[in-house]
């Protein structure tokens, strides 16, 4: 979050929505944003966490405002994006990232209220924001959507079948999305991390100990990603530089999906 001059300034005068911003890839993301010159609204649940992303930002002397907004409620995403548009009159990206892991069983033994909240929070939220941040992308001559997925969306992770099943479907919802927008320049692309130190991820490795070992184990980079890292590709995909990359999700797990075994 420097000002010196190798932090490049190319989203000044531009407005960015990030969800899940109270910690994590979201809040790294968010400060990023800030550090490069946006307005950045930051939205989540976590009031705490907000107010630490927002001390952070503005700290660093970025411009940032913060909405306790719960995405999976229709009606929250709505206010949050009419007042983005009355506030901003605009919007430029949008980071959808909020998320949760849900808990570890297996298929036949996954509470029902369990799946149909994961679902909620990972999936209909996504849906959500694009519906209302979609108008006001296009309204403004276009921008980018990057919708966060994960790798369980490429794999298989047991014990995780509504946050798999989530994940699997945001990378369908990004292709359609990406496919209806792209003639009108708004583009819309998936991050997809892998093992990364967040709260979230912390919280479901204690939860599921075999979810953490073999995610380590299988990393050739011998190493969880650090958030600043993944939210960096998030940036990279929702700025001017990625601007014929439409529809795609960028894999950034320090090699897990790779496949294969080491040579030794």
């Amino acid at each position: 979050m420097s000002s010196t001059s190798t932090v490049p300034n190319d989203f000044r005068d531009k407005v960015v929505l990030v969800t899940g911003a109270g910690s994590g890839i979201g809040r790294e993301a968010a400060r990023s944003f800030a550090a490069r010159g946006a307005l950045v609204y930051c939205a989540d649940i976590n009031d705490r966490g907000l107010a630490e992303t927002q001390s952070l930002i503005t700290k660093a002397s970025g411009k940032v405002q913060i909405a306790h907004t719960d995405v999976s409620v229709e009606e929250e995403v709505s206010s949050l994006l009419s007042r983005i548009d009355k506030e901003a009159g605009r919007l430029d990206v949008a980071f959808n990232n909020a998320g949760i892991t849900g808990g570890a069983h297996r298929i036949e033994e996954y509470p029902m209220d369990d799946f149909d909240k994961v679902l909620r929070v990972n999936l209909k939220s996504v849906f959500l924001c694009m519906k209302y941040e979609l108008p006001l992308l296009k309204r403004g001559g276009g921008g980018a959507i990057c919708n966060t997925a994960s790798v369980a969306a490429i794999t298989g992770p047991g014990g995780m079948c509504a946050y798999a099943a989530s994940k699997h479907a945001v990378l369908g919802l990004t292709r359609v999305a990406a496919m209806e927008n792209a003639a009108h320049k708004v583009r819309v692309n998936a991050l997809v991390p892998g093992w990364t130190d967040t709260p979230m991820v912390r919280a479901e490795s204690a939860q599921n100990p075999a979810f953490a070992k073999h995610g380590l184990s299988a990393i050739p980079a011998k190493r969880g990603g650090q958030p600043s890292e993944v939210a960096a590709a998030a940036v990279w995909l929702c700025s001017s530089e990625a601007s014929y990359v439409m529809g795609q999700m960028i894999v950034v797990d320090g090699g897990m999906t790779i496949g294969g075994f080491e040579f030794e």
